[in-house]
């Protein structure tokens, strides 16, 4: 079985809502019938994937935040409770502080589970946790698919 970890940008105000959603259809709709998802449970391209999955595919997903949920933006914990009766797990991985290294353990956590990764990084390579999760990705010999915005 295919299983996909999804990450991407928490800036995603220069595109609209629509763009992200023809994003998701080309990029991940081909790629998660019949997969299971990991999704950080952050805001941004976390939740609106999310939402797109829950909505328009029946990929299994699992949300794993760094902390808890409780900790998480509102707008993530509003999505994640929206999609919770198509979520297969919540995975709280409890760090201590939820500080740079907490995010990189979260997105390799996800990726060590994964076959593969799609990210939506910001198109310009920054030190962004997408950027590094697409990096551990690769330096894992695993299959990864960028999808700048």
């Amino acid at each position: 079985m295919r299983v996909v970890t999804v990450s991407g940008t928490r800036d995603i105000a220069h595109r609209s809502v629509t763009e992200y959603a023809d994003l998701f259809a080309a990029y991940l709709g081909p790629l998660v019938d019949g997969a299971h998802c990991y999704v950080g449970g952050a805001k941004g391209i976390d939740t609106l994937a999310l939402c797109w999955l829950a909505s328009r595919t029946g990929a299994g997903l699992t949300v794993v935040v760094p902390g808890t949920v409780q900790q998480q933006p509102a707008e993530a914990r509003q999505a994640i409770a929206q999609v919770r009766d198509r979520l297969a797990e919540v995975v709280e991985l409890r760090a201590p502080a939820l500080d740079t290294p907490a995010y990189h353990a979260r997105n390799r956590w996800m990726v060590d589970r994964s076959t593969m990764t799609i990210g939506f990084p910001r198109a310009e390579r920054t030190r962004s946790g997408t950027w590094q999760t697409l990096t551990y990705t690769h330096d894992a010999g695993k299959p990864h698919l960028i999808v700048p915005v």
